[in-house]
This record gives C-alpha cells, sequence and structure tokens, in this order.
C-alpha cells in the first residue's frame, strides 16, 4: 500500500532528508522510502532520533531504550537494526545501568509517564539523572514515531 520512494519519486519535501539518510547509511533504507510519503513524519523522526543522540544517555542506553520501545512495538525491522548497532558497541562495561534504564522505560511507556515517586527514584538510584529521565521521554517519542510508521508502512 505505501510507496518505496526514490528520490526522484518522493514528494519535493522529502528530498532533501532522503538524500542524507543515503549519504549517511550508502543505500536509502526502506523505512525511510516509505516513510517520505509525510515529508513532515520523515523530517520530525530524523529531528528526534538525532536529539536523541545528543543525549547525555551514552550509547548503550539509547539503544537500550530504542530496543525497549522496539520491542514493546513489536517493530521487528528496528530490532534487528538496534540489536547490531548494540553489538557493534561491544558489551557494556556494566549491565545493571542498561537493566534500571529498561526498567525504567517500560515503567514510562506502562504509565504513560506517571512513573512512581518509586519507579523515579530507582532509576536515579541507579547512576541516572533528572535530565536523563527526560531524555528517555526523548527516546521514546523518537522510536515510538518510527515504530509505528514503519509498521504502518509495513516496512521490513
Amino acid at each position: 500500500m505505501f510507496t518505496d520512494h526514490t528520490v526522484e519519486t518522493a514528494p519535493p519535501a522529502a528530498r532533501r532528508a532522503m538524500e542524507a539518510v543515503t549519504t549517511n547509511f550508502g543505500h536509502l533504507p526502506q523505512a525511510v522510502a516509505r516513510m517520505a510519503e509525510s515529508p513532515h513524519t520523515l523530517d520530525g523522526f530524523l529531528k528526534l532520533s538525532a536529539l536523541f543522540e545528543q543525549t547525555t544517555l551514552d550509547p548503550h542506553a539509547r539503544e537500550t531504550v530504542i530496543l525497549t520501545v522496539a520491542t514493546r512495538n513489536q517493530c521487528h525491522i528496528c530490532i534487528r537494526l538496534h540489536e547490531a548497532k548494540l553489538a557493534k558497541l561491544g558489551p557494556a562495561p556494566d549491565k545493571a545501568p542498561l537493566e534500571a534504564v529498561a526498567r525504567f522505560t517500560h515503567q514510562v511507556l506502562a504509565s504513560a509517564g506517571a512513573v512512581s515517586d518509586e519507579e523515579l527514584t530507582a532509576f536515579l538510584s541507579a547512576g541516572y539523572t533528572r535530565q536523563q529521565a527526560l531524555e528517555v521521554v526523548l527516546g521514546i517519542g523518537a522510536y515510538t514515531l518510527s515504530t509505528l510508521a514503519n509498521r504502518l508502512t509495513r516496512s521490513a
């Protein structure tokens, strides 16, 4: 139902973003080709994910947030991609903080952000900050957008 756009067939407003993704990845991922149907959606995801990459969460923690969202939303393309990214990072120096960020991500999702004081305190006690709690929310937002769009467009 959704078109696998090329830079030439995509809506003009999506072309610059598609060119940037192609340059960055060396190819145009199907998910981007299909998301280009809505230039605003594509642009929003790319901007949000770029902001998430700039957060104070370390790369292992960011990938843990993404994988938690992707797994919850059953986005198999996202799971494959981000498991590969996590593998490239190598083993985490300490798994306990990653377990805490995964648990907190689940709690934020399950409560629509209304985590209990105890849940927030547990996240903070694992070495994270209030700023990073909000950065988890940013990651959830970016990758909820991506996973839902990927499922809607049947990206594989």
